[in-house]
């Protein structure tokens, strides 16, 4: 269990922001990319033989299920507000609210901060709350960590993991009642956006047993009708969510309410059309979502492993988009797991722990190989021996997907044998936890990513609220298989146009991983976007965040590093600076890890001043013994 420590739970305001002794044993070329290539093979790089579901299914294929006539005129009638118990039983006094089936979802949640809730605290991130002193109106401004578990009801989850359901039932009524008389009716504010009144209603009917056993038929009575008067405020409100995990997550709990609950077969109707149509609007064609999020991509999964089970709940067949969904999203979310079994750091995630991926993947049911070439999800990834490359080689998300959106184009992460390298600093979507609020927006910029930075400025402009603004719009991204010499390496190349318009020049890498896994050379390129190349210089930085536990040794040229890691295994880095006055230095970085903890690291960075007319910059990452 991660340090827990009392944490002030109010945001601040926003805020206006302004957009060695062997290093001549590794001779690197001197420049440009022919010399980083040796005979390639062809593009269509076929090796490993990684399936791809993505290839049988489209999102055209996810659609509702087939109707008979009579059940088409309710799923409209309901649309056009005629109430579900006028519909299904329209001669007979509408049924008093309860559920009609008992829920056994697949998906556990956190021990401990279930064990933390029976203690009278809320654990978020490694952040205590008491729960005494916790604020549960909409209107009080939580941070969005705590608004998902508070507001979202969250903790129901890991209390119902930490011990049997008897220890637990008189914890969750106390907390679901101080909720309840901190927000007795639909409102405003936090807990009524779309997808947090979609999070409260899910969890309310997957942990059912926890808050209306009690021996209270008055309190359960009202939990009741309560259930019933959100899905009613959710039937009005989800079509204009104006987003579209919100959207989803929303009719996702619709469909649960229709199902669990007397005369819903009107509701069930019509959420399951809504939610069909809002998956093929949040999920691209290879099966990552838009916003390019990997925390996103496990809300999708785990609203839809909730949903089956709601379906099994009532012994009643899934329609088959859910299950095709499902085997969409989890090859995405395999692409972005590094040999450690935890999640790269990519889009605001932090490295979330191997064990929360490992029993989402099983709770899904599905069992696939992890996609490598993601056009539209747009993260390359590269499996060599023991070494594993992801690599960032499509535009941010577009602003009103974005969330906790980083500006992240080019930049790569890299680990062997289970210990990682190279890294981003992550964790923009834990801030209001451990991380500060304060650093949030540090945390989605392009130097808290291994990635090259112009001038000190973002690749595409970083704003508030998770948004990003203008900037990257277009990658071209190429992918071979090469032969070297003693065997085979993956060359993957990319540019972007982020420092076009402001700098006129263009920005190209190529990384190459030989097939051992033992050696990634990489080079970067700053090309002038125009027909003529402008005059100046402007200054540059190329950052290489090194993961936990590495120690590293500047060697005394100020061109390489020696990198010892935590397996007890040493690498050496060495950069070719030529003739541009660069040098390579160490300085403090920061790594969000699985828990939401701050975790000091350090990065190397290779620093100068670069031509406007064009610059070339190639370094080398080789295991030694």
């Amino acid at each position: 269990m991660d340090r827990a420590t009392d944490f002030d739970l109010q945001a601040p305001p926003p805020q206006d922001i302004p957009a060695d002794s062997e290093d001549s044993a590794m001779p690197l070329p001197a420049g440009g990319s022919d010399s980083l290539v040796t005979r390639p093979a062809p593009s269509d790089d076929t090796g490993g033989g990684v399936l791809e579901p993505g290839r049988s299914l489209v999102i055209a294929d996810i659609q509702p299920p087939g109707l008979r006539p009579s059940e088409r005129f309710i799923r409209l009638a309901y649309r056009l507000g005629i109430p579900g118990p006028t519909l299904s039983s329209p001669l007979t006094k509408p049924a008093k609210p309860r559920l009609l089936g008992t829920v056994e979802t697949p998906l556990q949640g956190y021990r401990a901060a279930g064990v933390a809730v029976r203690a009278g605290h809320f654990l978020v991130h490694g952040v205590k709350a008491p729960i005494a002193q916790m604020d549960f109106a909409s209107s009080t401004r939580l941070t969005p960590p705590f608004e998902e578990v508070v507001h979202g009801f969250g903790w129901l989850r890991d209390l119902a993991a930490s011990a049997p359901r008897e220890q637990c039932v008189s914890v969750a009524e106390r907390i679901a009642g101080l909720w309840l008389d901190a927000n007795p009716k639909p409102g405003k504010g936090a807990a009524w956006t779309t997808e947090r009144a979609g999070q409260r209603l899910r969890n309310w009917l997957v942990f059912a047993p926890l808050i209306l056993s009690g021996k209270n038929d008055a309190v359960r009575a009202n939990l009741l009708g309560v259930i019933a008067e959100t899905a009613r405020w959710l039937d009005r409100k989800v079509v204009r969510s104006g987003d579209r995990l919100g959207e989803v997550v929303g009719w996702g709990a619709l469909v649960a309410a229709g199902l669990l609950m007397p005369e819903g077969k009107p509701r069930r109707l019509f959420a399951e059309a809504g939610l069909a149509r809002a998956l093929g609007e949040l999920v691209a064609e290879d099966g990552g979502v838009l916003s390019r999020s990997p925390l996103a991509q496990m809300e999708a999964i785990r609203s839809l492993i909730d949903l089956r089970a709601c379906y099994e709940a009532v012994d009643r067949e899934p329609p088959e988009f859910l299950g095709a969904m499902l085997q969409l999203l989890v090859p995405p979310l395999l692409s972005l797991v590094h040999g450690d079994g935890g999640l790269g750091s990519w889009q605001g995630a932090g490295a979330v722990r191997a064990a929360n991926i490992a029993s989402l993947i099983e709770a899904s049911g599905v069992r696939t190989r992890p996609l490598k070439d993601t056009r539209q999800w747009g993260y390359q990834r590269v499996a060599a021996g023991k070494g594993l490359l992801q690599f960032d080689a499509a535009p941010p998300p577009l602003g009103k997907h974005a969330r906790s959106g980083c500006a992240s184009t080019l930049a790569f992460e890299f680990s062997h044998a289970g210990c990682r390298i190279i890294v981003n600093c992550g964790g923009a979507a834990f801030a209001g936890g451990q991380v500060p609020v304060r650093i949030e927006q540090g945390l989605r910029a392009t130097a808290a990513h291994s990635a090259l930075v112009l001038d000190d400025s973002n690749s595409t402009a970083v704003l508030m609220g998770g948004k990003l603004g203008s900037g990257v719009n277009e990658v071209e991204i190429d992918r071979k298989v090469l032969d070297l010499d003693g065997g085979k390496a993956t060359r993957l190349e990319a540019s972007h146009d982020g420092y076009a318009v402001r700098y006129n020049l263009m920005h190209r890498r190529i990384l190459i991983l030989r097939d051992n896994g033992g050696e990634l050379r990489g080079e970067d390129l700053l090309i002038p976007a125009g027909k003529k190349a402008k005059r100046g210089k402007v200054g540059f930085a190329i950052r290489f965040h090194i993961g936990p536990g590495v120690e590293i040794g500047l060697s005394e040229d100020r061109k390489g590093a020696g990198l010892a890691l935590p397996d007890g295994s040493y690498w050496q880095f060495r950069a070719n600076l030529g003739d541009n006055g660069g040098e390579l230095s160490v300085e403090e970085s920061m790594w969000v890890d699985g828990g939401g903890r701050p975790t000091p690291i350090e990065q190397l960075v290779v620093k100068g001043m670069a031509s406007r007319g064009g610059e070339s910059f190639s370094w080398l990452l080789k295991k030694m013994g």
